[in-house]
């Protein structure tokens, strides 16, 4: 996959935990969640897997989006992701 505009992305931890971000380069921020290189809430919760994902070709757009997401509770969060995800599998698995 690559990084071609903004992001905004759900991953979860083995335990259910959800986390809500945004970034330029889903790829490399994925694989900075995986190996824990970065303090804070994922790396204290263990937050690994991508569960979802959206692509926006402004930034604007991808910050109002994730801050939308995060106002939700977490069963509307998980009808989003589980629409085209329903298992929780990991979409970053297949990643070089």
């Amino acid at each position: 996959m690559a990084a071609r505009g903004y992001f905004v992305y759900v991953m979860a931890s083995y335990s259910g935990t959800l986390y809500t971000g945004v970034t330029n380069d889903l790829e490399r921020r994925v694989a900075e969640h995986k190996q824990g290189l970065t303090p804070g809430f994922t790396r204290k919760y263990g937050v690994s897997r991508l569960l979802y994902y959206e692509e926006f070709g402004d930034i604007y757009e991808a910050i109002a989006r994730e801050k939308e997401i995060k106002k939700w509770r977490r069963e509307k969060k998980v009808a989003l992701f589980e629409e085209t995800n329903p298992r929780w599998l990991d979409l970053s698995m297949d990643w070089d």
